[in-house]
């Protein structure tokens, strides 16, 4: 269990009254309603608040169900689908609206008088945005106000006094908080304020109800499903929370108190320890890969042959392309890298013979050999498309998935149904990477790191580089280009600001090539160790 999750266990235990034990002594929640309920109907006489229309009495029948009656109207209406939850006795369920005044910066107050400023002496009342309301904590706005004389104008949003704030629109809807009141404030549009009619309700008690699982499910069950999602203070009203005895609620806010700071200081540790573990993880994914393709992850069969002999595999099968008008006859002139009687590493280039010593990085097995990348997979970049072409020709149409950096993510994933798509009459001005190639970014911040096999022939962008093997190698590979020496030989040949590598200089990077049955036996081990990591 995470932090967040033992956070929500807790929180959803209290509100179900199995935080702490119940006294049999304790004056019922019953009671404290019926003094709101009191002290309501004296703030509407005083005409310091509406009558609400909409008020209510919550209770449960003989029948052992629960039952609304609306006192304007007199209705009642069984509600045992809206309750989540047995509560204990002395509890109550109840209508946010009936215990709160709810409500916000009116539309036409925000167009018509609110004008906001830097906080200076002239503009001394900081004001409340969405994003100064934080899930169980408020942070204030250090930028931005209004003049003392219209939040006096504009009295129903000030906020002056301890109260409840909620997010109404926007990306933290339904994140609630307690307004200190150390200072006068004032509501901006997106935050409700939810202000106690009396001293009944034990702010703290109620916030944590809100903020719990069941508080949340409220919240999202009463959504507005609209482009951006929202609450109505009607709906606000509507929320139901249980109510114990006022003891209980502050024995209940005592224990959070001193238990959810505990579970922040487990969150973090629990975070770190996770950062750590992915580190490991990594560390040792780098590891395996660096083992694999030096020979040292799976023993040698001599029965399996030498790399020579999947190098004339490879040539031959080139040679049938090339035949067939594929692929052009350049890519037929391979060069030999051997070694020499002195130790010392050589490339057979025509007639020319260089010693390329100091660019072999590691000694591999005798029945393996270096070579180029080139030599083993036909490399290339894709096409790429302008933004108006883009929106044109090719959103939202029927045709071949067109892959762009963005659409290969770090998790060597590709995210195939991205509305961009090459209709069939387009094709031909297009490069295909075919089904089990390997797509790599080769410029940007993510060049060398964004890598990822096609399941299916793909059109690609031009900051994208595919390999397509020759002969059937791709796992390997794909592995190779992922493990630390290839990276490092990669990095080497970056250039340019945003910091890219040539398709030349990619097609030019050596590879240790093993057997192909041992290139087999390699991958199967690799992706062996890498599920005993997850």
């Amino acid at each position: 269990m995470n932090g967040k999750q033992l956070k929500n266990s807790i929180l959803q235990w209290a509100i179900q009254g199995k935080l702490v034990q119940q006294d049999p002594n304790d004056e019922p929640a019953s009671v404290l309603l019926e003094h709101i309920r009191e002290e309501k109907a004296k703030l509407v006489k005083e005409k310091k608040i509406k009558k609400d229309k909409n008020e209510s009495i919550i209770y449960r029948g003989d029948d052992n169900s629960y039952y609304e009656k609306f006192i304007a109207t007199g209705e009642v209406k069984c509600i045992d689908e809206e309750i989540p939850f047995e509560i204990p006795n002395g509890w109550e369920w109840e209508r946010v609206g009936n215990i709160f005044f709810v409500t916000k910066l009116a539309g036409f107050e925000y167009t018509k008088f609110f004008t906001k400023e830097a906080i200076s002496a002239f503009n001394p009342i900081p004001i409340v945005r969405a994003q100064n309301v934080r899930m169980g904590f408020f942070e204030e706005n250090k930028n931005e106000a209004i003049s003392e004389m219209l939040s006096n104008q504009l009295k129903r949003s000030a906020l002056n006094k301890k109260c409840l704030l909620m997010t109404f629109i926007g990306a933290g809807i339904g994140d609630t908080c307690i307004f200190p009141a150390e200072r006068k404030n004032h509501l901006a549009p997106n935050v409700a304020k939810i202000e106690p009619l009396d001293d009944s309700i034990f702010l703290d008690y109620a916030v944590f109800a809100l903020m719990s699982p069941c508080g949340q499910r409220g919240v999202n069950a009463i959504k507005k499903s609209t482009a951006q999602p929202s609450l109505s203070m009607e709906t606000i009203r509507k929320l139901l929370i249980p109510i114990p005895p006022f003891k209980e609620q502050k024995c209940i806010s005592l224990k959070l108190s001193e238990v959810l700071p505990l579970v922040e200081k487990y969150s973090k540790v629990q975070k770190v320890q996770n950062q750590i573990n992915d580190e490991i993880n990594i560390l040792l994914s780098k590891s395996i890969l660096q083992e694999a393709i030096r020979g040292k992850l799976v023993p040698q069969i001599a029965e399996e042959g030498t790399a020579d002999k999947l190098l004339a595999e490879i040539h031959k099968e080139k040679e049938r392309l090339v035949k067939e008008g594929k692929l052009k006859k350049a890519i037929l002139t391979d060069s030999v890298i051997y070694k020499g009687d002195d130790n010392k590493y050589y490339e057979q280039v025509g007639k020319k013979c260089l010693d390329i010593t100091e660019q072999i990085p590691f000694e591999t097995p005798k029945n393996w050999v270096w070579t180029r990348l080139s030599h083993i997979a036909n490399i290339y970049t894709g096409n790429s498309i302008s933004e108006t072409e883009k929106k044109s020709k090719f959103t939202d149409v029927i045709g071949r998935y067109y892959i762009g950096t963005k659409d290969v993510d770090f998790n060597n994933r590709i995210i195939y149904d991205n509305g961009i798509a090459i209709p069939k009459q387009y094709e031909p001005d297009f490069r295909l990477a075919p089904n089990n190639s390997i797509l790599m970014c080769i410029e940007g911040g993510s060049a060398g790191r964004k890598i990822a096999i096609l399941n299916q022939d793909v059109c690609f962008g031009n900051k994208l580089c595919c390999f397509s093997p020759f002969v059937g190698i791709g796992k390997y590979m794909y592995y190779y280009l992922q493990s630390p020496s290839f990276f490092e030989l990669f990095n080497l040949n970056k250039t340019g600001i945003i910091g890219g590598v040539s398709i030349a200089k990619v097609k030019e990077i050596l590879i240790p090539l093993p057997p192909i049955k041992e290139q087999q036996r390699i991958v199967a081990q690799i992706e062996k160790l890498f599920e005993q990591l997850r």
